[in-house]
């Protein structure tokens, strides 16, 4: 995973002023997947705040070009970053696609939206990574089309070790404007979180699926 230290510590501290972040260890969410989570991330928040999201859209533009090249085409994934994929690709002036989760079940069938022609080389921004595997199945939908997946840049990462390895596994090349190792400690000085909850955090991180079963 590749980050710049400052995007990070920046990108952290204005998705907590906005609450698309939320920390609370001691009443923990709880994931679609089931898991209990002293940590919530909804980054389509962002969209609703201008000055944020023109920072976000201008971090990526600028860093996309800087980690991959200029791509010729920028995919968003359904449907979290379609509204900040379609920022950045205006930023960038390149054409835009979007990717669905499975095919559509009528008309055309299409997973992939929008004009995209075999070759072309393709960033793909999602908002928030977590295991991976569903921004992992949006890059092997573009390769199927017969897209160059150049890599993908995500607003934040949880940094779970199976994302690291799925993404390794997969051998694509993950940018992130920010990520938890850049978080608790900003939050920490901040006073959103006091030591002994950064703590909590930090031990959940290390086995997120198990984390708050009683036994």
């Amino acid at each position: 995973m590749i980050f710049n230290k400052d995007t990070a510590s920046k990108t952290a501290e204005l998705l907590l002023q906005i609450n698309a972040i939320k920390l609370n260890p001691g009443n923990p969410f709880t994931w679609a997947s089931g898991w209990k989570s002293p940590i919530y991330c909804d980054n389509r928040i962002t969209l609703s705040f201008p000055p944020i999201r023109n920072y976000l859209k201008e971090e990526f533009a600028k860093n996309i070009e800087k980690q991959f090249g200029k791509p010729d085409v920028i995919a968003g994934v359904a449907t979290g970053a379609i509204g900040i994929g379609l920022l950045v690709a205006e930023a960038l002036a390149l054409p835009f696609v979007y990717v669905r989760p499975e095919p559509k079940k009528h008309g055309r069938l299409n997973q992939i939206e929008g004009f995209l022609q075999k070759g072309q080389n393709v960033v793909v921004i999602e908002d928030l990574i977590s295991t991976g595997n569903s921004s992992l199945m949006a890059v092997e939908a573009l390769k199927e089309a017969g897209a160059n997946v150049k890599g993908m840049a995500a607003i934040f990462s949880y940094g779970f070790a199976i994302a690291n390895k799925n993404f390794k596994t997969a051998n694509v090349d993950l940018y992130t404007l920010s990520n938890y190792e850049s978080l608790l400690p900003l939050a920490v000085a901040k006073k959103y979180i006091t030591e002994e909850e950064e703590q909590t955090l930090i031990e959940w991180r290390i086995s997120p699926s198990t984390w708050g079963i009683e036994v």
